[in-house]
């Protein structure tokens, strides 16, 4: 197989910076290793070391963090690496090494969570969320890619799936440093909570999952009965990398503050406002005391409520709206046709499918997305950056993996391949295009 122009597997060789919590990174590069390519792995803390089981290969980069873009150019031009792969974009190390990677040339190879959650992973060259190549294809151009194609359209689930694999890989993975990281004495986590209580907030979370399930079941079956219209605020993590880099919020508690602002100039006065938080949400933020003291301020003490995870399905088929930073979630409701606002960046904020108004107008009359322009984006995506699998169980590793391998192997990225097709295909006539459409 020919990769990168004039390469061939033999000759790639990958340099994984830091990765999802568990083995998905260490069977990724074994899978690419028996397909002829070369892996190193450069982490920056024992955690990363525990989860690469070839020591041969692995790069303790224990340098104060004001050395790491010296280390790792240095890396890269030693080992002759052509590709870079990372997972998120906001990580320090990330960030160095997507700049290396672009004033180098080198193939980067972006992992994230779904975009469609929770039975796909996403994989881009080049960029994520707002840095996504999708971002300055335009609307129009997708559209016409996926004209008549019979791409899969597979519905948009209402759970996460995973999440106590998740939260048991990263309490394992912070353990690991907590424990044994005296070769990187110049660690530190980006972010806040340090790694102590990052490994207690982990085992708070698996501990109290089962009640938290049981309270947000009968939370949404209250508000389901009040038969009260009701708005929907699809709360982010506070160190959710996509929400750090593409949007001017540092925190969970100013969006809620803006959310409520709007709120109480926008909305007719007998709707309702809905927090619904993160399935991973451990509070290191306290966002019910927030809420309330908000609510306080607004006059809105009977008007708000917060429900902790559950089924996202059940409360979007009844919302008004919903209103996002850059979740992942805002697309199962643009699946639904409901109107959404995004007060940040991200791969599916793109005209005629996030709502252009001011956030106070929007609560007084969201408008509408073009559904069918939704669907056909859904499509694209599907076909391009999409993996049918998941970074945390062995059974959605063993459905990815065959897949990114033979992916990132190939000379040209699946957008860039699909769009070539589209555009170098006889013009289709305008009534069969419609149809297709």
């Amino acid at each position: 197989m020919i990769g990168q122009a004039g390469m061939t597997d033999s000759t790639r060789r990958f340099l994984f910076l830091q990765g999802p919590h568990g083995p998905f990174y260490d069977e990724l590069a074994g899978s690419l290793r028996r397909a002829g390519a070369t892996c190193w792995r450069i982490g920056v803390n024992r955690g990363d070391q525990a989860e690469w089981s070839d020591r041969a290969s692995y790069i303790a980069l224990a340098a104060p963090a004001r050395d790491w873009e010296a280390a790792l150019a240095g890396h890269v031009a030693a080992l002759g690496i052509t590709d870079l792969v990372i997972y998120g974009e906001g990580r320090p190390l990330h960030r160095i090494g997507q700049r290396l990677a672009r004033a180098q040339g080198l193939n980067l190879h972006c992992f994230e969570e779904g975009y469609l959650r929770p039975w796909w992973l996403t994989y881009e060259r080049g960029g994520l969320n707002g840095r996504s190549p999708l971002k300055s294809i335009g609307l129009d151009r997708i559209r016409r890619a996926v004209a008549g194609r019979d791409t899969e359209l597979a519905g948009a689930p209402d759970g996460w799936g995973q999440a106590l694999a998740h939260a048991w890989h990263g309490m394992r993975y912070h353990g690991w440093i907590l424990a044994l990281n005296r070769g990187y004495p110049h660690y530190r986590t980006h972010r806040d909570p340090g790694v102590a209580r990052e490994v207690w907030l982990n085992a708070r979370f698996l501990l109290g999952q089962p009640l938290r399930m049981l309270a947000s079941r009968l939370r949404i079956r209250r508000l389901l009965r009040r038969a009260t219209p009701y708005h929907l605020v699809l709360l982010q993590l506070g160190h959710d990398s996509a929400m750090l880099s593409n949007s001017r919020y540092r925190s969970v508690s100013a969006f809620m503050r803006d959310c409520m602002e709007a709120f109480a100039r926008g909305a007719p006065h007998d709707h309702l406002l809905v927090f619904k938080t993160h399935p991973f949400e451990d509070m290191r933020e306290p966002l019910p005391r927030i809420m309330r003291q908000l609510a306080a301020r607004h006059g809105l003490q009977e008007r708000v409520m917060m429900i902790h995870g559950g089924k996202l399905g059940r409360l979007l088929d009844h919302a008004q709206s919903a209103v996002t930073i850059n979740s992942t979630a805002g697309q199962q409701a643009l699946w639904r046709g409901l109107p959404l606002a995004a007060l940040g960046d991200g791969v599916y904020v793109l005209p005629g499918l996030v709502s252009d108004q001011p956030l106070d107008a929007f609560f007084a009359a969201p408008k509408p997305p073009d559904l069918d322009a939704y669907r056909d984006f859904r499509r694209f995506l599907l076909a391009t950056s999409q993996i049918r699998g998941g970074f945390y169980t062995a059974r959605g590793r063993a459905a990815a993996l065959p897949v990114l391998v033979e992916r990132m192997l190939e000379q040209t990225d699946a957008c860039t391949r699909l769009l070539d097709e589209a555009e170098s295909a006889p013009a289709m006539e305008p009534d069969n295009v419609n149809r297709a459409a």
